[in-house]
């Protein structure tokens, strides 16, 4: 699972400016923000030098923050 969803919509991004940026489709783009397909490794790097964040923050923990 990615939070791509949740960044753009932090940073008042469009889904079809992530895309242009990527040089990917806008169907590609939408699978991943809604979770259908995960990106590679490394498109989620680009994705993360082009919204300006830390790879972490498109990715969710495996670990519960909750529980320790």
């Amino acid at each position: 699972m990615n939070r791509i969803k949740e960044v753009l919509t932090e940073k008042g991004i469009k889904q079809t400016w992530l895309a242009e940026k990527l040089g990917k489709s806008y169907n590609m783009v939408n699978g991943y923000v809604q979770n259908r397909q995960q990106p590679r490794l490394e498109v989620l790097y680009k994705i993360a030098n082009i919204l300006d964040i830390d790879i972490k923050d498109l990715i969710l923990s495996n670990k519960s923050e909750n529980h320790g």
